[in-house]
């Protein structure tokens, strides 16, 4: 994500959704003058906030209760056009696809015109899951709970466009990092 920062220098409001336990929080924070970490778990709003003191993040906000899978107006007083990245990690396949459709519905309306979605994980293309660590994880998930799953990127950038949100780059690797653009007319 080093990468990420350098490329967009000029981003000053940064939200992350579905921080976990406040790791990548603590990590990103000296790239960002804002960021706001959020979360559906209280143990987990309860874990940022403890790495939040820990590290003395000032530029990190306390932790919100954010459910993408509620209406964006009902995501912590966060308001439209607003952010300038937004980043989630390893979310969309360990949640329902109601989760991922409100994440970029979400998206699209609080990105700032020009806004970055980051997200990252693993990834189907095309239908098909690659390699086959991959293919067995999404198995197991799917057997844990049959609305899990591996996300294909076909869907996802479908979603995307349908909330101004234009899929700019995916990075190769088992896991995918995926850069949506937001563009200025949506």
């Amino acid at each position: 994500m080093g990468t990420l920062f350098h490329l967009y220098s000029d981003i000053d409001i940064a939200l992350e959704i579905s921080s976990g336990t406040g790791q990548h929080v603590s990590h990103s924070a000296k790239a960002f003058p804002n960021l706001q970490p959020s979360e559906i778990e209280a143990h987990s709003i309860s874990s940022i906030e403890s790495y939040r003191q820990y590290h003395k993040l000032h530029n990190v906000k306390p932790p919100i209760y954010l459910d993408v899978s509620q209406s964006w107006e009902n995501w912590g007083g966060i308001q439209t056009k607003s952010c300038d990245l937004i980043v989630n990690i390893n979310m969309m396949h360990i949640s329902p696809l109601a989760c991922t459709t409100g994440l970029l519905n979400g998206v699209g309306k609080i990105l700032k015109p020009q806004g970055l979605l980051l997200t990252y994980g693993p990834y189907a293309f095309n239908g098909s899951i690659t390699p086959q660590s991959n293919a067995d994880f999404d198995h197991s998930l799917r057997y844990r709970n049959p609305e899990w799953g591996l996300r294909d990127v076909s869907i996802l950038k479908t979603l995307g466009q349908g909330n101004g949100l234009r899929l700019e780059v995916d990075m190769p690797a088992n896991n995918k990092c995926l850069l949506f653009h937001k563009d200025s007319v949506v």
